[in-house]
């Protein structure tokens, strides 16, 4: 069943389905909670399932200002308290897992975490990354020169274009600075205090978040373990979705 409840003065569209324990799904960055839905279908047969359009994405408006995790955590919290969400599972995909990260660190109530592609972590920068960064930054500073400073916005976006991620490029407005100010954070620091049981399930040849970033989260976390989904990427739980559901029903 799709509802609305109004958080923040934001209208936050949600899923809720079946009926049992908590479980509360957070999608990645680009998606909607439609990207659950045979997940959320197979879990709902066990589990009162909730998953939520972050605001920003699918049917939820964007946030006033540009947000970090942090405000998406809080916000998250006020979804869990309002709709009265007793001892929640999290299954997080990608910046989901950032929100769940976060939770964990905070709530001793929430019991266990399931991270899939699960963002968090910063990572290393390739020489071409800086070469990109640092033009740009001088590109910006020659534009604020008097004779020029009219042009400045159309060839900045032409080149923020040209040398973007595809994230970045489909953002606009709010949500493009909303997007610099997540993938800039390392929650690293946060890994010690999660206080859930945490299940990492990862794509073996995941390019958005590495292996090597579950290895860390799986070293770092202090209750934690890691299933490796061969051939398949950073969406491995839909590629290999009968898998990855054998898996997590093992761990819940």
């Amino acid at each position: 069943m799709n509802k609305t409840i109004d958080i923040q003065n934001i209208p936050i569209h949600y899923k809720i389905t079946g009926s049992g324990p908590n479980l509360l799904l957070l999608h990645g960055w680009g998606c909607d909670l439609e990207i659950f839905k045979p997940i959320q279908d197979h879990f709902s047969q066990r589990f009162t399932t909730y998953s939520i359009d972050f605001p920003g994405f699918g049917k939820t408006p964007n946030p006033p200002e540009p947000w970090s995790t942090e405000e998406y955590a809080a916000l998250t919290e006020q979804f869990i308290s309002a709709l009265n969400i007793t001892n929640p599972i999290l299954l997080g995909h990608s910046f989901g897992g950032r929100v769940s990260i976060r939770l964990s660190a905070k709530h001793a109530s929430i019991q266990k975490v399931i991270l899939t592609g699960g963002a968090g972590l910063k990572p290393k920068r390739k020489l071409d990354y800086y070469v990109k960064v640092y033009s740009y930054k001088i590109i910006k500073n020659i534009f604020k020169l008097p004779i020029l400073r009219n042009y400045s916005e159309q060839v900045l976006e032409k080149y923020r274009k040209k040398s973007g991620s595809s994230d970045y490029k489909n953002a606009s407005g709010v949500m493009r600075q909303t997007l610099v100010k997540v993938v800039n954070e390392d929650l690293r620091h946060l890994l010690p205090k999660m206080q859930a049981s945490t299940l990492l399930v990862w794509g073996e040849h995941d390019t958005a978040t590495p292996l090597a970033h579950a290895k860390i989260m799986e070293k770092e976390i202090p209750d934690a373990g890691l299933a490796v989904l061969k051939n398949t990427g950073h969406y491995g739980f839909l590629e290999k979705r009968a898998e990855f559901l054998i898996i997590v029903d093992h761990f819940i």
